[in-house]
């Protein structure tokens, strides 16, 4: 891996617009399983197929098996973020990074200090009353039992974006806007299986595209440059001026 690690280095220490789009892959060394790894979610036994689980649909036919569900498999308050999320912080306070767009939900790359991040899926940081539209905290949600109620009596809602949902306009179009303007752009931990979301690589117009993934995906071949590794081992071996 040296020799891609050196080319990397020089891609990045040649771009002043890079931009990050990530998956599950990058939390997933904060202890934060991914979906379709072998002890992913989809490998686990359920009475649903998390698809089904995390579905609108589900969410209001089966709301108490829903938040069952949600609260036991995507709430980690204790992570923290590793070697990639402060890595990609550091890089966005040297100027090098443009900004984040994320599929992921845990709020890591905040916690690590990166400012500009998209979060195209939403964020289990935020919730709100879906009557009065109040915000909640993850704790809240954390601690509640069954469905969560406001004080006004309302369903509160994680702000995630669950399957057969739209993602966010603004924040897709501000991740588009990031990625047709970069001259780098690194994909990490994401198996690029998920759309929209996937096709975002779609709208990057140059000749610095890296792939970061420990297994291959179907845009290996359009890569400039493939590193089949974890990205934190990959990324703390990056330095920045």
């Amino acid at each position: 891996m040296k020799k891609e690690l050196e080319e990397l280095q020089n891609m990045i220490d040649q771009s002043k617009r890079i931009v990050f789009f990530g998956g599950a892959g990058v939390s997933t060394e904060s202890g934060i399983p991914d979906f379709r790894s072998v002890d992913g979610l989809y490998h686990q036994k359920y009475k649903y197929p998390p698809e089904v689980m995390l579905s609108h649909s589900f969410y209001r036919q089966h709301p108490e098996e829903f938040f069952d569900f949600y609260r036991d498999k995507l709430l980690y308050p204790d992570a923290k973020p590793n070697a990639a999320h402060r890595k990609l912080a550091e890089m966005e306070k040297a100027g090098k990074l443009s900004a984040v767009v994320t599929q992921n939900i845990d709020g890591l790359h905040q916690a690590a200090g990166s400012q500009k991040v998209y979060e195209l899926h939403g964020s289990v940081l935020r919730n709100y009353c879906e009557r009065c539209h109040k915000s909640y905290e993850m704790d809240f949600i954390r601690k509640s039992k069954g469905v969560p109620h406001c004080s006004c009596g309302g369903t509160i809602k994680p702000d995630v974006v669950l399957y057969e949902e739209g993602l966010d306009s603004d924040t897709l179009d501000g991740a588009l806007t990031v990625i047709s303007a970069a001259d780098m752009l690194i994909i990490a931990g994401t198996s690029l299986v998920v759309y929209p979301a996937a096709s975002l690589i779609d709208y990057y117009r140059g000749h610095r595209l890296v792939l970061i993934n420990k297994s291959e995906t179907s845009a290996d071949r359009r890569a400039d440059l493939v590193i089949h590794a974890p990205v934190g081992e990959v990324l703390e071996q990056i330095h920045v001026e």
